[in-house]
């Protein structure tokens, strides 16, 4: 299958909301948003256009690390595939590891389902829908265009199976 893979720079809209999936998967998500800007050569000046937001979804080992690393407003840079979602609050549509509150409709970010997106429709049942931008990442890191950051290596010690231990055998 063929997956739409982007590159993404912007701000981080929310502070990361981190949790483990039953099966103790850790899992973060985030909101993202992007500025276009335009040049606006009457004015000489840089002008922001539309805003986009997406949702960025981080798994395992990466989402630990964007949960310790990630604050509100920082820039960032996030690399993933991209996945145009139809949402409803009924729970349809919904993403693996999501929290079932969530699918529910109880929590929403910006642009999803709380006026901030794309414009909700009814289903005949009486569902709310939305139509939501999420990227599954698969790296985040800070825009280093805009500012510094100072990388610290997470150690992942693997225990040794055949680690001497000073006694001798029999």
């Amino acid at each position: 299958m063929n997956e739409t893979w982007v590159t993404v720079v912007g701000n981080a809209a929310t502070r990361p909301d981190y949790w483990e999936t039953a099966a103790g998967v850790a899992v973060a998500r985030f909101r993202l948003a992007v500025t276009a800007r335009r040049w606006d050569r009457a004015r000489e000046a840089w002008l922001d256009a539309y805003t986009s937001f997406y949702t960025v979804w981080t798994w395992r080992h990466l989402a630990v690390n964007v949960a310790a690393s990630v604050s509100l407003g920082e820039p960032l840079v996030v690399h993933g595939t991209l996945r145009v979602r139809e949402r409803s609050s009924e729970g349809q549509g919904g993403w693996p590891g999501e929290r079932p509150a969530e699918r529910r409709g109880e929590r929403r970010g910006p642009g999803e389902g709380d006026g901030a997106g794309e414009p909700r429709r009814e289903d005949p049942g009486g569902a709310r829908r939305w139509i939501t931008a999420d990227l599954d990442a698969v790296a985040v890191g800070h825009d280093l265009a805009r500012g510094t950051s100072a990388f610290r290596r997470v150690s992942r010690a693997k225990p040794l199976l055949n680690a001497p231990t000073g006694a001798t055998s029999p």
